[in-house]
Parts: structure tokens; sequence; C-alpha cells
């Protein structure tokens, strides 16, 4: 026998369908936080009536315009759902208020949230936009530029503790400066590219800077890079001091020994953009990638700007370099 609670639960969030419209995104509230934060998504129902006997429902929206359940509540009866899963909870500091909580806030909770009051007779609807401050970077795999479907541009980016940038993202890291010359996935099926220098090899020098679309592909065969979006860092991410350079599998042993990993992509472009992490000296990362973050530009380090210098995939027996690594919180 179906619990009459479950029913309800259902009942409920097909009806949910038909009532009042969202206030247009223009008039969104928008929450910031950072990865390992619990923050708060606030709704209140107004005027006189009290949250008794009332139903409500948060939802995640997707790119795709399907929602995700994320809580819902009914009286003392209260559900979480998928990776929101005892993660989540409601405020309720007096009988009018309906905000979200979510604990151990993560780079994929970024997007639009609804919430959904119905009492009967004043149904609320409000949406709120929930930002996690990071950073965007482009990546290509060992193969080379232009080797990605979708699917592999999504697991690429979970090996380096990132998921898929959005379009926000990707414009709001070009209004930042971001300017590169290869096409890469976004987390909607698009592929596009930010060029803030307009020059021929890039889209041709008549056409102003911005991001260029070549709009949504065929996500299992068609093959671009792919922009990463990584949050700020949950440990400690440090070059690590030793006698002598270190083939690939020596630096992994050597982060290991100092209680550490090797890090991903993800932490050392995390640890330049957001805490202005500065080495001149070219290091391992877990993807077999060699690479430095300069936040000074100065002579023989990175001389033109601020960057995450990429040395190349170099032969992980023959060559040696230094080793960054990463140290989880406990």
């Amino acid at each position: 026998m179906i619990p009459l609670f479950s029913l309800s639960l259902v009942f409920f969030a097909i009806s949910l369908q038909t009532f009042v419209n969202p206030q247009d995104s223009q008039s969104r509230i928008t929450v910031y936080g950072h990865t390992g934060d619990n923050i708060t998504l606030p709704c209140h129902l107004s005027g006189q009536a009290d949250m008794f006997g009332n139903r409500i429902k948060w939802t995640k929206l997707e790119d795709d315009a399907t929602e995700l359940d994320v809580i819902i509540s009914m009286g003392f009866h209260k559900k979480t759902y998928g990776n929101f899963l005892n993660r989540v909870y409601l405020l309720e500091e007096d009988e009018h208020d309906a905000t979200l909580v979510i604990t151990h806030l993560d780079v994929t909770d970024y997007g639009t949230y609804r919430c959904e009051i119905i009492n009967g007779m004043k149904d609320v609807i409000i949406e709120v936009n929930l930002e996690v401050d990071g950073v965007v970077f482009p990546y290509s795999p060992r193969l080379g530029r232009y080797n990605l479907n979708f699917h592999d541009a999504e697991a690429i980016c979970r090996e380096q503790d990132a998921v898929v940038a959005s379009f926000e993202q990707l414009y709001g890291a070009w209004r930042n400066g971001l300017d590169w010359c290869n096409a890469g996935w976004l987390n909607d099926g698009t592929v596009q590219y930010p060029i803030t220098k307009p020059r021929q090899a890039c889209g041709g020098v008549k056409i102003s800077a911005g991001l260029r679309n070549y709009g949504r592909q065929h996500r299992s065969n068609s093959r671009f890079d792919v922009f990463c979006f990584t949050a700020g860092l949950r440990g400690r991410f440090y070059y690590l001091i030793q006698p002598q350079k270190l083939s690939y599998d020596g630096a992994v042993a050597a982060c290991k020994n100092n209680g550490a990993e090797i890090a991903k992509v993800g932490h050392i472009y995390a640890a330049w953009k957001l805490h202005g992490y500065d080495r001149c000296d070219a290091g391992w990362l877990a993807d077999g990638s060699v690479r430095y973050p300069i936040s000074r530009p100065r002579k023989n380090c990175s001389p033109t700007e601020a960057a995450v210098r990429f040395i190349g995939f170099p032969d992980k027996k023959q060559n040696l370099y230094g080793v960054y690594c990463y140290k989880p919180q406990s």
C-alpha cells in the first residue's frame, strides 16, 4: 500500500504546475556563496496568513527547462530529494517563513531555485538565483584540441574537481578578461568561446569582442574543447619543495608521502584566481599536465599577463618537474 503522504506529495507536485507564473528574471534575488558554506535562499508568505496548512515545494530549474525536486513540505511532513537528501531544510523562523537552507554548498548547486507556496487563497511563487564563487577555465585533453564530445567534456571537468560551465559563468569570465580562441562546450549543449581582443584567427577583426557562438551541437558526434567551472578550495593547495625534480609517478608518491594528493587542474585555477597563488615553478598535476600559476606578471615567468601557464603533457617517465599537491580539509 502506498502511504497517504506519498500520494499527497505526488498530487501536490502535479497540481503546482497550474498555478501563477513566477516573477520575471530581472526581479529575482541573487544569493552568493562559497563551496562548503551553509546558505539561505529566502522565501516568505506576505500578509496576514501564516504557513499553517500550506504546501511548500522548492525545485531547482535546469537549463533544459526540467525541474529537480529539492524539498516538499506539508505541515510536519517533509521530504528531500536526490543530491539534496539530508542536506537541505526549511528555516521556519516564523509562521510566514519558507526559507531554504542548503548545507555544505557544492559547485553543482549553482542555478535558479523556485519556491512555491500553496495556501488555497494566495499562492506564492518566488525564484532565487544562487551563484557559487569560482573560476572558469578552458580544458583540452592530452590528445589535443577538439577531441571531446559533450559526455567526455562532463566527465573530464568532474575529473578536475569542476563542472561544465554555464553561459552565465563564461560570460562573467569574459567580462573579467578571459580571451580564448578555442571553442568549448557549455552545460546547455552549446559551443562558444570568449574573445576580448578581436583578431583574424578568432572570428575576424571586424566582429566586436564578445562570446563567439557555434550554437547547439550534437552531444555525441560533435567534438570540441570544454570550459569548466570550479569553486573555492576546501583544502590546502601548495608546491611541494623537493631536493630534486620528479617523474610523474615520483610526483604522485611525493604528495602521498606528504599526507596529500597530487593537485588537479581545478585546484590550481581556484588557488590562482580566488586566492592569488603565485609560483614560478612548473609542476605536475593529476591529469599528467605541467603548469604553474602567476598572479604577478614578471620577466621569465609570465611577462605580459597573470595566468596559469601551460607547459603541456610531457612524457611521464622521461621528463622531470616539481609537483603541486592538494590536502583536503579533514
